[in-house]
Order: structure tokens, then C-alpha cells, then sequence
């Protein structure tokens, strides 16, 4: 005798609740939730990582796009007339003589590059000068002889650097034009500066690959007079309301 078995309705109903069930077990297992949950965390670490890589290289790019193509710093233009009597009260104008000059002045660094270019009523020579307000030296470059020469800051005739820029700035109006005079000083040069690099970087860019010497005053020198066999020669400049003549002597 055959026998035919029949499935019953209900048990088919009964089968998507229990593979729900069994499903619903495998989800509230605490191995899995935490192995999902670790790859979700590293995925969202690695985003951040991302994001901030991006942010880095924008900031970094912008920094060197402005470094590169902005200008560093404002520089001043002026001219004063001067005549080289001071004892006269009052000269006539033909006896005034102008002097022109650029000024890079950095207030944040304490420092200000004086530019003289070739002057064209003077025999004194074309220059590049660097004072050090945080060093308190004062280099000259002189552009005619390739040689560099540096000495201690004279603050009693160079401005500080805010001071110094009031006054390029009252001569870049052109309704202020000084007739002053010519105040003259003279440097000896004492010896040799093998090693630039202690005279800080502004210096050294200035001085690097050129002879370099060390000045002193003349009149600081005791027993030293000026003698026949001196080579001397003048750089003419102003960081302040009167005109300097510098002149540097050597043997």
C-alpha cells in the first residue's frame, strides 16, 4: 500500500519566520557587530586622513603660490637735495645736489636694505646696505668694487626701521623734498672676515661669496692718521633728515 504525504500549509507558512529568526541571531552575534563596527571606524579614519592631506597640500600650495608670486615687501623710493658746505646758512640752489635711493624696510625683522644706484651729479659709488637693528651692525656692499665691509650700527644716524619709513613715506609724496646737508664720516678697515655666517642672514646674503672686511672709525682709532697710500672710496647715502658720506679706507 502506497502511502502520499502531504506538507502541510502551515509549515511553509512557518519557514520565512524561522529563517528570519535564524537571521536575526546571526546580526545580534557580538563577534560580527564588532567586525562590522571595526570597518566602519577604519573606513571613517581613513576619510579623515584624506580630508586632511587635502586641506594640507591647499594650504601649503597657497603659502608657496603666495611666497612666489606676491610681492615680499613694499619698497620705498626717495630723493633728497643736499649741499656739501654745512657751514653756509644758505646756499644757492645750483650748489644742491640730489640724491635718489630705494628702501626695503621689514619692521618685523628690525632690518633696512638701503639701495644706492650710481649717482649722477657725485664720484661717490653705487652701494647695497644692510642695517641689522637686532645685531646692531651695518654692512656695505660696494657695487663698484665687488668688496663688502661691515661695522657697528650707528644709531645716532640711522632711523629705526618705523621711523625710517615715515620719513620714505613723506618723500614718496613728492611735497616733501629736504634741502639739507651732508654729514661725513671715515671708516679704516682693520682686518679680514673669513666666516660671514655669524653675521646673520640677512648679512650673509649680502656678503656671501665676496671679500669682507671690518671697519672701524677713524677717529676711534688711537695714533692711526690718514696716510698718502690709502685707497679710499665714498658711498653717499641717507637713512634719516641729512645726507652721509661714508668713506672707507684701505691700505
Amino acid at each position: 500500500m502506497v502511502k502520499i504525504a502531504f506538507n502541510s500549509p502551515f509549515a511553509l507558512k512557518d519557514e520565512p519566520k524561522k529563517e528570519a529568526a535564524e537571521a536575526l541571531v546571526v546580526d545580534k552575534d557580538p563577534e560580527v557587530a564588532t567586525h562590522r563596527a571595526e570597518n566602519s571606524s577604519g573606513r571613517c579614519l581613513l576619510t579623515l586622513l584624506g580630508l586632511a592631506f587635502i586641506l594640507a597640500g591647499v594650504v601649503v600650495g597657497g603659502a608657496c603660490i603666495y611666497k612666489y608670486f606676491m610681492p615680499k615687501h613694499k619698497v620705498y623710493r626717495g630723493e633728497m637735495c643736499y649741499f656739501e658746505n654745512e657751514g653756509r646758512e644758505r646756499a644757492v640752489e645750483p650748489y644742491f645736489l640730489p640724491i635718489a635711493e630705494e628702501a626695503d624696510i621689514r619692521e618685523d625683522d628690525n632690518i633696512a636694505i638701503i639701495d644706492v644706484p650710481v649717482p649722477k651729479f657725485s664720484d661717490s659709488d653705487p652701494a647695497a646696505i644692510v642695517h641689522d637693528f637686532d645685531r646692531l651692525l651695518t654692512a656695505y656692499l660696494d657695487l663698484q668694487l665687488g668688496n663688502c665691509y661691515v661695522i657697528p650700527l650707528n644709531t645716532s644716524i640711522v632711523m629705526p626701521p618705523r621711523n625710517l619709513m615715515d620719513l620714505f613715506a613723506k618723500l614718496a609724496t613728492g611735497s616733501y623734498l629736504p634741502q639739507t646737508y651732508l654729514v661725513r664720516e671715515e671708516m679704516v678697515v682693520t682686518e679680514e672676515i673669513d666666516n660671514v655666517s655669524d653675521l646673520g642672514i640677512f648679512i650673509y646674503q649680502l656678503c656671501v661669496g665676496k671679500e669682507t672686511f671690518r671697519l672701524q672709525r677713524r677717529d676711534q682709532i688711537m695714533g692711526v692718521q690718514k696716510r698718502a697710500a690709502e685707497n679710499c672710496h665714498s658711498i653717499r647715502h641717507f637713512e634719516n633728515s641729512f645726507v652721509v658720506e661714508t668713506k672707507i679706507c684701505q691700505q
